[in-house]
């Protein structure tokens, strides 16, 4: 019989049961894909999240990263998660980390009681018409504009609206894959909640990933190179954010150990 290790880990919180939740699975070598994505499945967290001793020259680990339903090329928290369990479980010695993704290279590296995840930033542009649809699958919240580059991301009015938005997960399966909202904060400089229903998660508890846009989104509408954010989630996620003048964010957060167990297959 086959034993796994699992890590499961809360990312982006300095507490137990808050920010983000990652099952983190270190393998020596790939298992097939259908047995990837079950395993994913079996745990039914946002993210499962897999890595390997890297090939690579450029490269300490590759890593994968699965929701229930499907692989997707990028993600924040099991990221972070990943390096915290290399950093504090697996005895990792180098000060930074370098993950292989479908993605390009991660580097995480650990100072100040952070983790620090260098991104890539992708500006999103804005989608000229507007869509009543997509007011309708976000509860009919007033929407102030709306962008994308991988998901959607939509402006609302203030805070308070992103807090209370109440979407139509089975209209917004049927239409959209992933959708950000975000506002100005009232005590951060930006806050925000992300959906992605077609990928099995009607609500993800904190999103590294979708940082990738709202940090240079918010930097270009705030002119600030460095910002603090809360993903206003039901678990809640704190985030400290930069800039960087090479189309590369600093995406940075805390985590929490939760528990280890064994995989039998």
């Amino acid at each position: 019989m086959n034993k796994l290790s699992l890590y499961q880990v809360d990312a982006f919180t300095n507490k137990l049961f808050g920010g983000n939740p990652a099952a983190v699975i270190p393998l020596q070598s790939w298992l097939s894909d259908d047995l990837l994505q079950n395993i994913a499945l079996e745990n039914n967290l946002s993210e499962t999240v897999y890595i390997i001793p890297s090939q690579h020259e450029a490269a300490d680990y590759d890593i994968r990263w699965f929701t229930p339903a499907v692989e997707i090329n990028l993600c924040g928290h099991a990221t972070l998660a990943s390096a915290y369990v290399l950093f504090e479980k697996l005895d990792f010695d180098k000060p930074a980390i370098k993950f292989s993704s479908k993605s390009g290279i991660l580097t995480v590296t650990k100072k100040d009681n952070l983790l620090h995840m260098d991104f890539p930033s992708w500006k999103p542009s804005p989608v000229a018409e507007q869509d009543i649809t997509l007011s309708a699958a976000l509860g009919g919240v007033p929407i102030v504009q709306v962008y994308k580059h991988r998901d959607l991301l939509v402006e609302l009015d203030n805070e308070a609206a992103v807090k209370n938005c109440t979407p139509d997960f089975t209209l917004m399966k049927k239409y959209y894959d992933k959708v950000i909202i975000t506002a100005k904060g009232d005590s951060v400089d930006f806050v925000s909640r992300f959906f992605a229903p077609g990928a099995g998660i009607d609500e993800d508890p904190v999103t590294g990933s979708a940082h990738s846009q709202l940090i240079p989104y918010w930097s270009e509408k705030l002119g600030k190179q460095h910002l603090h954010a809360l993903q206003l989630s039901a678990r809640g996620g704190e985030l400290w954010c930069e800039q960087l003048p090479n189309d590369r964010v600093i995406i940075s957060g805390q985590c929490r150990f939760y528990m280890k167990g064994e995989i039998s297959l």
